[in-house]
């Protein structure tokens, strides 16, 4: 039987168990809930993370979840071009193309402002599929 991505990323959450697992299970959860249409990948699987990245995606990507020792990382992949009027971009703030949201242990994410995130991440990546 071959795993899907979803079957990969539930695994990814069950390894990692604890505040890291639990945050990016209501990361998923949220974008999930944002874009029902949402498809999920794994991608950069490697001998140093061969669990690879989850990614989510809608006509181009909306964003990646990375895990670290510290922190669980949500990088959008055109987080420049997105209103943040909450102020959820908390990291990679200098560049003009990708934001990210780190989140560390005992955080929460306000959810409703991440789902309008998700959102308008979608509807970038669908008026650039207009364009081309």
């Amino acid at each position: 039987m071959t795993e899907t991505a979803s079957d990969l990323i539930d695994a990814k959450i069950a390894a990692l168990g604890g505040w890291r697992g639990e945050t990016l299970a209501r990361l998923r959860a949220a974008i999930r809930a944002a874009d029902p249409d949402v498809v999920e990948e794994v991608k950069w699987r490697k001998p140093s993370n061969p669990s690879g990245v989850p990614v989510w995606e809608h006509d181009g990507m909306i964003c990646t979840g990375e895990i670290y020792k510290d922190k669980v990382k949500l990088t959008f992949a055109n987080g420049a071009r997105l209103d943040d009027p909450k102020g959820l971009f908390n990291s990679s703030l200098d560049g003009n193309t990708r934001r990210a949201i780190d989140v560390r242990e005992g955080e929460t994410v306000d959810e409703a402002a991440l789902k309008a995130l998700v959102r308008g991440a979608v509807a970038v990546n669908l008026a650039s599929a207009r364009k081309e």
